[in-house]
């Protein structure tokens, strides 16, 4: 006797609705993933806006001072600047410290050039030392970028080594 032959039909079905199930889960997650990415400080999130004029600490009495290239006071919120390093004005060096003062030079023409957006919000991170650390931007032109195209600071992040300003 001969058997007919079986047709798979709903197995089919059940292979094609898994693949798609599956597919479907590898979306989410990445959809999930790009959702956080682009709420970590500096990707996106909460954006604030500044429009305050800024002086160097210790010149004169303003809202808004620069302390060094990557610092800033904004009333008696000490913020750290991310995204780059600046040139310590104690430098190790005359060489450092000289490029110290156009790099706070150099910040503060460009926080007085307009208004900016600073990001965190209102639950920003800190540092080590208490400083909220916030990156800055004006339009499509990022801070971070701006000091180093012009050679005032260095890039940071994984594998940065600091320093390296006296030749």
């Amino acid at each position: 006797m001969v058997r007919p032959p079986r047709f798979h039909t709903k197995r089919r079905r059940n292979r094609s609705l898994g693949k798609r199930l599956g597919a479907f889960a590898v979306i989410l997650m990445i959809a999930v993933v790009v959702a956080y990415v682009v709420r970590l400080p500096g990707m996106g999130g909460e954006w604030e806006q500044i429009d305050t004029r800024f002086s160097l600490c210790g010149e004169r009495s303003s809202n808004g001072c620069v302390i060094d290239g990557d610092t800033i006071m904004l009333g008696k919120r000490k913020i750290r600047l991310s995204g780059y390093n600046a040139p310590e004005l104690k430098g190790e060096c005359p060489a450092e410290s000289a490029l110290a003062l156009q790099s706070r030079n150099a910040l503060r023409d460009w926080l007085n050039a307009g208004p900016f957006v600073m990001d965190g919000g209102n639950e920003p991170p800190f540092d080590q030392y208490g400083r909220e650390l916030r990156v800055l931007k004006r339009g499509g032109e990022w801070l971070s970028e701006t000091m180093i195209e012009r050679e005032l600071a260095q890039g940071s992040g994984w594998g940065f080594e600091r320093g390296g300003w006296c030749g």
